[in-house]
């Protein structure tokens, strides 16, 4: 649809529930009534730390929305989707992350709207969103996670290792890398674990990453040692990611097929 996709953030968001129980705490450290010791607070509103925090917080923007004249997907309660004269605007909700695109006008009035209820931050277009870096160029969207890429390679001491140009090394077979000494599983699950949200942008790491994610109980030498390969091809290719063309929204309609 060639459209901007812009995001914005609410601060404080857990602060924005109401309690619908009876929750009750202890007098706060410099708010206390001397006169009134074994008194107790009872919470209108929700607090960090509340385990009624997140469903009150979802309970009131959700009731918000709704009250808008948006619609839940029925895919994903998350997002939520209105058409205003034939203009739609989808909302995405992650938290207290909202991604906003649609009809420009309408974008800009809903941003107004959602100031006057709650304490908003707009960060215009969507650029960083979950370790995902987002391009919106003309034509397209450019989708990489090389800052995260770089932040494995720091984690492990690798960004200063020699480049290789594949994924796993030369001649690798899992069977022959199951024997052999064990090392640390915590240390190397933590690494997979990392690769694995890195999928995401960079399907030309996928089958290394699946390959090592099926040695997570006892991985040996060898899988470390190609684990680390897959760390020397990412310094190569930090600026990798996945290009989505407008032209190929379209799928089942696309003449290349």
């Amino acid at each position: 649809m060639g459209w901007h996709i812009h995001q914005m953030d609410v601060k404080i968001v857990f602060l924005n529930g109401v309690i619908e129980e009876e929750v009750y705490i202890e007098q706060p450290e410099g708010f206390e009534v001397f006169s009134n010791k074994s008194h107790v607070c009872r919470l209108k509103r929700a607090l960090y730390g509340l385990k009624q925090a997140p469903r009150a917080w979802y309970t009131w923007i959700d009731s918000y929305f709704t009250g808008l004249g948006f619609s839940k997907s029925e895919a994903n309660p998350n997002i939520y989707q209105i058409v205003v004269e034939g203009k739609l605007l989808i909302i995405v909700l992650y938290v207290d992350d909202l991604i906003l695109m649609g009809d420009e006008m309408l974008i800009l009035s809903c941003k107004k709207d959602l100031a006057t209820e709650f304490e908003m931050k707009d960060f215009g277009l969507l650029h960083y969103f979950l370790g995902l870096e987002i391009w919106q160029c003309s034509g397209g969207l450019f989708v990489s996670q090389g800052k995260y890429a770089w932040e494995i390679l720091e984690k492990f001491n690798m960004h200063g290792c020699k480049l290789v140009d594949t994924p796993l090394p030369g001649g690798w077979r899992k069977e022959d890398a199951t024997s052999g000494e064990e090392v640390d599983a915590t240390v190397y699950r933590q690494l997979v674990g990392l690769l694995m949200y890195l999928v995401n942008t960079r399907p030309d790491i996928c089958y290394a990453v699946n390959k090592h994610s099926q040695a997570m109980v006892k991985p040996t030498k060898l899988f470390w040692k190609a684990s680390k390969h897959v760390l020397r091809y990412l310094r190569g290719t930090s600026g990798y990611g996945s290009w989505y063309r407008q032209e190929d929204a379209d799928w089942a309609g696309s003449s290349r097929g």
